[in-house]
């Protein structure tokens, strides 16, 4: 597993909603059985526009999605599923968005 690899997402109770979960930890700390990640769902499943800087909109092979920075969780590592895309090029944009939601800047 690498920081800004895109998994399926395999909880069967949350991946109609949410296909997709953002591998966002630092890969220094891959010991921990956890990963904390951002739900990736969708771009057509938004009721509304999504905010700038905190909700991502990206394209990759399968369409235009949303990157839900602001539902940052951290799952069990085995709730991630196969990659399907590096969102690598998107890394800073991502890490802004962490750092609005955590510090306001």
């Amino acid at each position: 597993m690498a920081q800004f690899d895109l998994h399926t997402n395999t909880n069967r109770n949350t991946r109609t909603r949410t296909p997709y979960l953002l591998d966002v930890q630092s890969d220094a700390t891959s010991v921990l059985p956890t990963r904390v990640v951002c739900p990736v769902r969708p771009e057509s499943a938004l009721s509304a526009t999504p905010i700038d800087r905190v909700h991502l909109v990206v394209s990759v092979e399968m369409g235009s999605f949303v990157i839900f920075v602001t539902e940052l969780t951290a799952v069990p590592v085995g709730v991630l599923g196969p990659v399907v895309s590096s969102l690598q090029a998107h890394r800073q944009d991502v890490v802004s968005a962490i750092d609005l939601l955590i510090t306001g800047f």
